[in-house]
């Protein structure tokens, strides 16, 4: 296929994802049960998970070098289960991604531990992700 004619963003099952990021979610997820329902999105040159809000998760995002890319990886998550709210956030840098996000909005309180309750990270990832950051949960 020329160059010109590829897509920006394609949405692929889930288990066309690495496996290295999906025994990611799957080792961190408080409901690893969500990966059941992800879907693959191919952006970039890249396919990148897209886990669905449930449970304690209560929002997700991915990220994009170029607002184009976002719009179309938003179009392709937008409407479908587990993605509620599909929005692009735009980063006012030029050397950082934008993100298209689903679900909640974000807390920042400036806590991570309290950021990956958000994104329905089980105890054990929090623990460790404290203990090796130094962060108190």
């Amino acid at each position: 296929m020329r160059a010109d004619l590829c897509p920006l963003a394609v949405l692929l099952p889930p288990d066309a994802a690495d496996e290295s990021e999906m025994a990611y979610y799957r080792q961190r997820l408080d409901d690893p049960g969500l990966l059941d329902r992800a879907l693959a999105v191919q952006v970039e040159g890249s396919v990148v998970l897209a886990v669905p809000v449930g449970g304690s998760r209560k929002g997700g995002d991915l990220s994009v070098t170029e607002v184009v890319t976002g719009l179309a990886a938003r179009s392709l998550l937008r409407g479908r289960p587990g993605f509620p709210d599909v929005r692009l956030s735009w980063s006012r840098y030029p050397d950082c991604c934008h993100v298209v996000r689903w679900g909640a909005p974000v807390p920042y309180e400036d806590d991570p531990v309290a950021e990956g309750r958000f994104y329905g990270y089980n105890e054990e990832a929090l623990a460790a992700f404290a203990e090796t950051y130094g962060h108190l949960i």
